[in-house]
């Protein structure tokens, strides 16, 4: 049975109408999704990726432990900044600029970033001990996965595109579905 807000859509709507426009629907619903389906294979494979890189240590390094948490007995960002590039530079026998340290009080250490090439070293915040050296895979993943791998013009088009495209399809899928069950019921009543 039609509710009354279904009778009162149908009648004003128009039986033959609602039909054109679920064909339209369609037809619109197949293009959009379409061009968009290499975005969104794209996306969500990348996406399953990003939440798994706390959990896989190729994709992004484990965060180690330095020796004290005491951040009164820390060395100095001079000491982190030239630990770290002498890190850099034994592993990849060249001199990268520093992007960022990010510093970690509750496991006692700074990871620093470097500019090129996606890697990190860890350095031990106390001592100043390089704890490790290694590429940080998720972030390059995460620019594929937001489209700044190519331009940050091209992330703004492909973001508001793919999340467009996904809203029109998410609101025509809807209509796809249910719209034949209205035609079915009004031609019932």
């Amino acid at each position: 049975m039609l509710s009354t807000g279904q009778l009162y859509f149908i009648k004003n709507m128009g039986l033959q109408n609602l039909v054109h426009r679920l064909r339209q629907f369609r037809v619109i619903h197949k293009w959009i999704g379409v061009s968009i389906f290499l975005f969104m294979i794209v996306t969500a494979s990348t996406g399953v990726l990003l939440g798994w890189k706390k959990n896989v240590e190729l994709l992004q390094p484990a965060t180690l432990k330095g020796s004290t948490l005491a951040l009164d007995k820390w060395v100095s960002f001079d000491r982190i900044a030239h630990a770290a590039m002498h890190g850099i530079d034994s592993v990849t026998s060249r001199k990268i600029e520093i992007d960022r340290m990010d510093v970690r009080l509750d496991k006692g250490i700074i990871k620093v970033t470097f500019k090129e090439g996606y890697w990190e070293a860890q350095i031990d915040g106390g001592t100043g001990n390089i704890l490790s050296v290694a590429q940080r895979h998720a972030d390059w993943i995460e620019h594929i996965h937001d489209g700044s791998i190519l331009s940050e013009p091209f992330k703004i088009v492909y973001t508001n595109y793919l999340g467009w495209g996904l809203l029109f399809l998410s609101i025509t899928g809807f209509w796809l579905w249910y719209g034949p069950k209205l035609i079915r019921k009004a031609k019932n009543a």
